[in-house]
């Protein structure tokens, strides 16, 4: 069984064009097989790209675990932000690059598995996380954002209720200073803020 937080994929290729609003403005992008929400922009992501205060968003940002690029082309569209954007599917990491092109953005896209080549610190980190990975990894991404964030630097991320974000929010607490931004249909937006 492949998934799309593997590094490789021998899924057959199916690439389709979607559209999404968000904040009421189209976005276009190519999808495929074995990426994350191929048929569309999840809830989750919306959930969190429609939280956001978008003109507090500056600096140097991070979208962790790319997929396809919304969040990244989202947070570039909208802001003067500098955006990384990392990925270890590789499948995602070509259309994430195709999707910046489509929609007239500059990032920077590239692989990394979890944080191993990311070489500078962020303002802002935000993730829509692969919860399929266990919660031992899920938490190794999320505890050592903090070793790539700036002094106040935020780590933000999204995840539903069933997938346990009662006990995140507890646990990320020793790690950080923990707000809840948003709740909508069981998804919590949590921003966790990198203490000196």
């Amino acid at each position: 069984m492949s998934y799309y937080f593997d590094k490789d994929t021998n899924v057959e290729s199916k690439e389709i064009t979607i559209k999404a609003e968000i904040n009421d403005k189209i976005y276009t992008f190519k999808t495929d097989n074995n990426v994350f929400s191929k048929k569309g922009l999840d809830f989750g992501t919306r959930t969190l790209l429609e939280s956001i205060d978008i003109k507090n968003i500056n600096g140097d940002v991070l979208d962790f675990g790319c997929g396809y690029g919304p969040i990244g082309i989202y947070i570039k569209s909208n802001t003067n932000s500098n955006v990384d954007m990392i990925d270890i599917n590789n499948r995602a990491l070509s259309l994430a690059r195709k999707n910046s092109i489509l929609n007239r953005v500059e990032v920077n896209i590239f692989e990394s598995d979890i944080y191993s080549n990311v070489t500078k610190k962020y303002d802002f980190i935000i993730t829509n996380p692969p919860i399929r990975v266990g919660k031992k990894i899920l938490y190794e991404i999320l505890i050592k954002a903090s070793e790539h964030l700036k002094e106040n630097g935020h780590l933000i991320f999204v995840i539903n209720k069933d997938q346990g974000a009662k006990s995140v929010i507890r646990d990320m607490q020793k790690y950080y200073q923990v707000n809840l931004i948003n709740k909508n249909k069981g998804f919590y937006v949590i921003d966790c803020i990198r203490q000196s």
